[in-house]
């Protein structure tokens, strides 16, 4: 009898041994299981695969905390929050456990728990960036604007390639102050093609509505040696998370130190891979009416925006381009950046020069670079410098240059 009993045991010991080489090892179930969970999307699959993992290896920290995320995607906040509560019990230390327990209350609105869990992991990582940016996010839906405007900008400076926590930044401050008034005056010299330096001073105020923001502005201007006004009204209206409106239009009765009327739309795209896009047309009349169309595309790339822009003006059989480049570069929040402008050609966004635009039939030619900074102070206060430099042609093969000063100060309110 007992070599029989040995012989079964001893089979029963190799197929036991078998049947786990067969189901793998805890590690080979865990990449099943996320690849269940992130190409199949099958929650169900993902979670068995995860428990047989844990009962291989049942202090393998980074499948319970995966199997605490399927079971938040799965809507299952109880069994997620055991999960999570088993990490933290055994590595109160785990940033990965504070994280995921903080976005599931996050995501289930217990925005105050979100809060108090996420605190809890920056005690322990005081200066992890998944964490203060997701701080920054349940204070922003509790609606603690000046909290998460400073945890922002905390996050930020030491990170400012983040383009998430820009973006958020931005939401922040249009939610924190819903007015904001701005003045800007600009300095135009010219070595030849004028005697005397235009002035332009303009004043706006901006408010913050649930459709999206709406700005008044008031421009004086005296170029040509008149003075004049225009007033104007910009609204950006919010379509959707993706797509968000640009609707312009203005009005002057003194023609030809301003446009006549001006009008202007955009439907702007907020693109996956942190690209964005625009395309729209501009519309323009001293007496003759003006169509640019324009198209532009952007991209955040760490600390840098670039964006590239043309217009397009048919007349008189022929298509006049401007094409602008520009970069900025990211010092600090959404509002803290230095920025280059290269560009070729009359734009009519330009407020500087887009009076010249249908001055002539001839298609001016011109080149000119911007240099700006622009620098958030005390949160709410806003200053803007910017220093051209267009080489401008004003009548055929004939040119000269064109110096621009402009300073801004914007106050949130």
């Amino acid at each position: 009898m007992k070599p029989k009993f040995y012989l079964l045991l001893l089979s029963a010991l190799v197929f036991s041994k078998f049947s786990q080489a067969q189901e793998g090892s805890a590690d080979e179930l865990f990449t099943q299981a996320r690849t269940a969970a992130f190409e199949s999307k099958d929650y169900p699959k993902a979670i068995a695969l995860s428990k047989k993992a844990l009962a291989k290896s049942p202090d393998y920290a980074d499948i319970r905390i995966f199997l605490g995320r399927v079971y938040t995607w799965s809507k299952q906040p109880d069994s997620a929050r055991q999960a999570f509560a088993l990490v933290l019990t055994k590595q109160p230390d785990n940033k990965d456990a504070h994280l995921a327990n903080s976005t599931l209350e996050f995501w289930e609105d217990n925005n105050e728990k979100a809060l108090l869990n996420v605190n809890k992991g920056l005690t322990f990582h005081p200066t992890d960036d998944d964490l203060l940016l997701l701080k920054a996010k349940i204070l922003n839906s509790l609606k603690k604007w000046t909290e998460a405007n400073a945890t922002i900008e905390e996050l930020l400076k030491r990170s400012p390639n983040l383009t998430e926590a820009r973006t958020l930044a931005a939401r922040v401050r249009e939610n924190s102050s819903k007015n904001r008034i701005g003045l800007n005056y600009d300095f135009v010299y010219f070595d030849k093609q004028f005697d005397d330096p235009w002035h332009i001073v303009s004043i706006d105020y901006s408010r913050q509505t649930k459709l999206g923001s709406v700005t008044g502005r008031v421009n004086y201007a005296n170029r040509f040696n008149r003075n004049g006004l225009q007033f104007e009204v910009d609204a950006y209206p919010r379509i959707s998370d993706t797509f968000q409106a640009y609707i312009s239009g203005g009005y002057s009765n003194d023609v030809g130190v301003f446009p006549h009327y001006r009008a202007g739309f955009s439907l702007y795209a907020n693109l996956p891979a942190s690209f964005e896009a625009e395309a729209g047309f501009r519309y323009l009349t001293f007496g003759e009416s003006t169509w640019s169309y324009t198209a532009s595309i952007g991209k955040y790339y760490k600390s840098f925006w670039f964006n590239f822009r043309t217009f397009l003006t048919p007349s008189n059989d022929q298509v006049s381009q401007s094409f602008a480049l520009t970069t900025r570069y990211y010092f600090g929040g959404a509002d803290d950046y230095f920025s280059l402008r290269l560009g070729t050609g009359l734009s009519p966004d330009d407020p500087q020069n887009n009076v010249l635009i249908g001055n002539t039939a001839y298609k001016l030619r011109s080149n000119n670079i911007t240099l700006g900074y622009r620098k958030a102070f005390k949160s709410l206060n806003i200053l803007i410098i910017n220093l051209g430099l267009e080489n401008q042609e004003y009548r055929p093969d004939t040119k000269g240059n064109q110096l621009d000063l402009g300073i801004g100060y914007i106050r949130r309110f």
